[in-house]
């Protein structure tokens, strides 16, 4: 897999090194042991994957070049171009400007660009509808577009079934970025439906089995669902595919809980499409990794990464279902050896939390991040919990 070009001020001399001894050790990628840092009476261990993906390091390194290469032109990203602050505050300093926030309401309208401005495509891709607009005004999108090549694999997955008459099934959460892309892709090929969980799945299987009638799909699904779907005619075959960066477990139970409904009603051996797995490689390291972190005893968990990246609250999710887990965006969050402030995912808002280490002899940390933080505030974490104990990091170690 290529290497990017990134900023240096997002890398980890610490990380790097850890990361390149793990892969030279594991090359088939089999060991989800986390990395033990050991500091005496602070023990930190590492996700075996963490942090940049692919997509990501593409992204970033084709926004800044773009900035390099034209400093006299109005530059403009769609909408963020990953989720994370740091990166996003980092372009906006140097001059980029947001077209839409993350809900796709406008920020800037389409009609003030003009054809010598650079539209930059974010990492999430975007629906066909806005590139025909920016197409239109004369924008070069080919030339700034840096759409994830795991998120296009999607649109590609769903376009040769939906040619084989097969509705799409996509489980996504709605509102984001990548599912309304994904949604939009699919719709133009054939009927298409957005399922964000197994409970709105559940929900699903009431009109895939006719308990149910048309108009409450259509008030239930507002915006979920293409134009001219019927719910008599579009469930009879269907293919299940998914935002990149949702829960695997989820995923699957998802897929195999509506197969078997589809089966249940339309018995024909053809009646459901063989769909593998969509997730990006990054969201299934990084969630096996998390897996594997999560069998080793420890006392807490830090998730590092921005509050509303899709594949961060999902490592989240997983910490926070066996340990304490602290959901923070940098080292800024946490104030002192006592104080944390940090995102309630549940409740979808900051709080803070006072004696979050625990009062033992030796106390066991487990941290990762999302695939857009940056592998240098991963590190600023781990050196100011070092600090509290009036250790360093042990790079010599790793070099």
């Amino acid at each position: 897999m290529r290497s990017f070009e990134v900023p240096g001020f997002y890398r980890s001399p610490l990380i790097s090194a850890i990361k390149q001894k793990r892969k030279a050790a594991d090359k088939l990628k089999k060991d989800f042991q986390p990395t033990l840092l050991d500091l005496g009476s602070l023990q930190i261990l590492l996700a075996r994957h963490f942090g940049f993906c692919y997509g990501v390091e593409n992204a970033i390194e084709i926004a800044f070049r773009t900035l390099d290469e034209n400093p006299d032109k109005r530059i403009f990203l769609l909408s963020e171009m990953i989720h994370n602050p740091q990166v996003n505050a980092d372009l906006t300093s140097r001059g980029i400007r947001f077209l839409q926030d993350t809900k796709g309401n406008q920020l800037i309208p389409f009609e003030s660009l003009n054809a010598e401005d650079i539209v930059l495509i974010p990492a999430f891709g975007t629906t066909l509808e806005i590139e025909s607009i920016l197409k239109k005004i004369g924008i070069r999108l080919e030339w700034y577009n840096t759409t994830c090549p795991f998120v296009e694999k999607v649109w590609n997955r769903s376009e040769s079934i939906a040619q084989k008459a097969y509705t799409i099934v996509i489980h996504g959460k709605p509102t984001h970025e990548e599912t309304r892309a994904t949604f939009s892709h699919a719709a133009a090929q054939g009927p298409a439906v957005v399922v964000k969980d197994m409970q709105q799945a559940a929900r699903l299987a009431r009109y895939i089995c006719q308990e149910a009638g048309q108009e409450e799909f259509e008030t239930e699904f507002s915006g979920q669902y293409s134009s001219g779907f019927r719910i008599d005619q579009h469930f009879r075959r269907i293919g299940v595919v998914n935002q990149t960066t949702m829960l695997a477990a989820e995923t699957q139970a998802i897929a195999d809980f509506l197969k078997e409904q589809v089966r249940s009603i339309y018995p024909e051996p053809d009646a459901v499409a063989d769909t593998r797995d969509t997730l990006c490689y990054a969201t299934s390291d990084n969630q096996s990794a998390v897996m594997g972190m999560l069998d080793t005893e420890a006392d807490m968990a830090i998730v590092v990464g921005g509050y509303n990246s899709s594949n961060t609250s999902h490592l989240f999710e997983l910490c926070a279902e066996k340990l304490p887990t602290f959901y923070v965006d940098g080292p800024d969050r946490i104030e002192n050896a006592t104080t944390i402030h940090h995102y309630d995912f549940h409740a979808g808002q900051d709080t803070t939390t006072h004696d979050f280490l625990p009062k033992k002899d030796i106390i066991r940390v487990l941290v990762t991040s999302g695939a857009s933080c940056p592998d240098a505030t991963v590190e600023r974490i781990l050196e100011k919990l070092a600090g509290f104990y009036e250790r360093s990091l042990p790079y010599s170690d790793w070099q």
